[in-house]
């Protein structure tokens, strides 16, 4: 392999104590061998680049930007349907690894069990119980293997480094929410020994998930996630985040909002997506509530069914993805509420997917951008988020939006002026009459997707992204814009 043109044939001890060639090289990199340079190679890191969760939606927007400006992109993770030719996939580094999530059940238990194994591990740990001993320490073998894994997954990144030439790292939530310690040690540790220039992309912070909350690794947490080096730039997805990692780690960051491609409009629907309502069971005269999301308790929708329930109208509702990684516990729960409630809800997880095609019992399958067009509203009653993509895809869709008013969209984006029938928690019954009128009066809905549509082009556009990144890269790299 090859990195600055000088060869690399050592071991990662010798990479990381400076005594080789190649760890000047390192630095020569970093410190202006391509700083004149208005083309860099790119390195997305993350856990994973598969599928449509939001992380992997918004890394696939920025590569999209940064080409477009010359740049070449390359990914590292331990799941990634990028090209192969520009990717490095190291399995130990997927949250859901056989290894990895052994740590997490350890990590965040809340369990007593712990406890116990953590005593039964060494005598001498035994012979010091007293009453302060509790779910908050952790097993000796855990802490090992969390090392071990840590120092495997850096000789990883010093690799993708030098396979693919790298200049800059963009971290996409790795080092943010805590589902991979050694791979977010691994990271910090990497860019703590060469000083490399690293945009952190947060996504989702351990203090906003209440599984988190209870554990055994503060001491890793508050070493990397997130990290505090001077060669890091961090960007959050809303301004409530940029407040709580100033108070809470003394880090300035900026504010990057999820975005969309609001320069160009999406494409009329053709003929293969005109069976969409009756593939899904909609009659003409029902009308059709679309909910773009995963089953998953924060989603809220148990307050989309209680929504089509008392409207009074012939109504379904469609929920276009499956459970995810978060168990089936929360779907159950939905079916049976509607079942209570006598709505027919439809799950289409398998009939809405990536890339149209044909499911194994002959269905037609259908994208998301098929299937908007033909809600005649979206139900986006999330309690938590960290921004709200799918309230961007709805605008940019030009579909009213019914939304709870959850912290993210009160705060950055609702004061921009968007017109959505939003509610505080609960459907009351000035939200039952704000749908009817939407629903019933064609015009007013237009309007407001209009209005909508331009003001996501102003705030939440590529374009906006586009200044943002270079202003930030040109940072990273000493540059003047």
């Amino acid at each position: 392999m090859h990195f600055g043109g000088e060869a690399i044939s050592v071991s990662l001890k010798e990479i990381a104590s400076g005594k080789s060639k190649s760890a000047l090289a390192v630095t020569k990199k970093i410190t202006g061998k391509f700083m004149i340079n208005t083309s860099h190679h790119i390195g997305f890191i993350s856990t994973r680049f598969a599928g449509t969760d939001g992380v992997s939606l918004e890394t696939q927007k920025w590569a999209t930007v940064l080409e477009r400006l010359g740049h070449r992109c390359f990914y590292f993770a331990g799941e990634c349907d990028r090209n192969s030719a520009q990717s490095q996939v190291t399995p130990e580094a997927f949250y859901r690894h056989p290894e990895i999530d052994k740590i997490n059940q350890q990590a965040y238990s809340g369990s007593w069990t712990v406890t116990k194994e953590a005593r039964k591990a060494h005598p001498e740990i035994a012979a010091l119980h007293k009453d302060f001993f509790s779910m908050y320490i952790r097993p000796p073998q855990m802490t090992r293997r969390v090392n071990e894994l840590k120092e495997y997954l850096k000789e990883q990144l010093y690799e993708f480094a030098h396979r693919f030439d790298l200049e800059i790292l963009i971290i996409e939530n790795a080092v943010t929410i805590p589902l991979n310690l050694p791979l977010g040690l691994a990271i910090t540790e990497f860019i703590a020994e060469t000083g490399f220039p690293a945009i952190a992309h947060h996504h989702d912070f351990h203090w906003e998930r209440q599984r988190f909350q209870v554990n055994c690794v503060g001491d890793y947490l508050a070493a990397a996630f997130p990290p505090n080096l001077p060669s890091i730039r961090h960007v959050v997805i809303n301004s409530l985040q940029a407040q709580q990692i100033a108070s809470r780690y003394g880090l300035a960051a900026r504010v990057i909002p999820n975005v969309m491609d609001f320069d160009s409009p999406p494409p009329a629907s053709d003929s293969y997506a005109e069976t969409v309502r009756k593939d899904f069971g909609i009659g003409n005269a029902e009308y059709f509530f679309l909910q773009p999301t995963r089953v998953i308790q924060r989603k809220g929708i148990e307050h989309a069914v209680e929504l089509v329930r008392r409207l009074e109208l012939p109504a379904k509702l469609v929920i276009s993805h499956a459970s995810g990684d978060e168990g089936t516990d929360y779907e159950q729960r939905v079916r049976e509420y509607a079942h209570l409630l006598d709505v027919t809800v439809r799950f289409e997880s398998d009939q809405v997917q990536d890339e149209r095609g044909i499911t194994k019992d002959g269905k037609k399958i259908y994208t998301l951008g098929d299937v908007y067009p033909y809600a005649d509203m979206v139900t986006y009653p999330s309690s938590i988020e960290g921004f709200g993509n799918a309230f961007l895809e709805a605008v940019y869709y030009r579909r009213p939006i019914l939304v709870n008013n959850y912290s993210i969209y009160e705060v950055d984006i609702k004061p921009k002026g968007f017109r959505a029938v939003w509610f505080d928690g609960f459907i009351s019954t000035n939200t039952l009459k704000a749908v009817r009128e939407v629903l019933q009066n064609p015009a007013q809905a237009h309007e407001w997707v209009e209005e909508n549509y331009q003001l996501a082009k102003r705030y939440f556009s590529f374009t906006v992204l586009e200044r943002r990144l270079q202003s930030i890269l040109a940072d990273c790299l000493g540059q003047q814009v």
